[in-house]
């Protein structure tokens, strides 16, 4: 079981860390066998990486896409080992469009790292 405050520092320093756009220090608190889904992707819960091989790759494409993404008006829920991470999405794609969209992410904890990062955004039409 992870504590509380372990899951708050966590959800802390992921924003911290993506707005950075510094990819090593996100892997750091994720576990080896750690699963990212994506919001959007060819199934019903999008695009899924499994291992921290593959979610750091699959991470990098969110900075390729949108190279200045910032994670903003971040406010973060906790119950039990998992932690809710809820923000706005701001940026610029990389063909020029502006975007802002609210999202989440629902992640799993063990012993203080991500186990599972679970992304969802609104559709802004």
């Amino acid at each position: 079981m992870t504590d509380r405050q372990t899951i708050e520092n966590a959800l802390n320093g992921l924003v911290d860390a993506f707005n950075a756009h510094d990819l090593d220090r996100i892997m750091t608190f994720f576990t080896d066998d750690c699963v990212l889904q994506m919001p959007r992707g060819p199934n019903p819960f999008g695009q899924r990486a499994e291992g921290a091989v593959a979610v750091k790759a699959t991470l990098a494409t969110r900075f390729e896409g949108i190279p200045d993404v910032h994670y903003g008006e971040d406010s973060h829920y906790i119950d039990g080992n998992v932690g809710v991470s809820k923000w706005l999405l701001t940026g610029t794609t990389a063909a020029g469009q502006k975007i802002a969209v609210r999202g989440c992410d629902f992640y799993e904890f063990r012993d203080g790292k991500a186990t599972m990062k679970d992304s969802y955004w609104k559709i802004v039409e």
